[in-house]
Order: C-alpha cells, then sequence, then structure tokens
C-alpha cells in the first residue's frame, strides 16, 4: 500500500508499505498522541523513515486492496 506523508516547510514523503494500513495508521497515532519526537516507518524494500512528528502535515493511507487490471464494462 501506498503511504504519503507531508511534512511542513519540506517536501513529502511517499513510499509503498507491506504493513496494513491499520498498523500504519496505530504506529503514527500512538507517536503523536504520546508526544514521540519522531516516528519510525519502513518501506517495502527495507528503507527506514523517521519523521518528525512536530512537522507531520497531514498522512495518506492507501487501501490493502491491489489494483485491479484491465477494463470494466
Amino acid at each position: 500500500m501506498e503511504i504519503r506523508i507531508g511534512i511542513a516547510n519540506s517536501r513529502e514523503l511517499s513510499f509503498e508499505s507491506n504493513e496494513t494500513a491499520d498498523a500504519v495508521k496505530t504506529t503514527i497515532a500512538s507517536a503523536l498522541d504520546s508526544g514521540a519526537a519522531y516516528v519510525t516507518l519502513t518501506d517495502a524494500k527495507g528503507a527506514t523513515y523517521l519523521v518528525p512528528t512536530a512537522g507531520i502535515s497531514f498522512v495518506e493511507v492507501g487501501t490493502d486492496q491491489s489494483r485491479r487490471v484491465g477494463f470494466v464494462a
């Protein structure tokens, strides 16, 4: 699933993750609720991202559904 995070005074971070949408939401929400300085996320290739929670302007979490291929009549 694709994850997009807007970071204030910076760019947008976008990557693919193997985690479920609920797991990503829980990770980000708990970091924000606890007042953590940053949240740690891992992409599908194993790269790790440390995102400062103070700078998060939005988070968009894609769906767990795979894309359909073909035409719809």
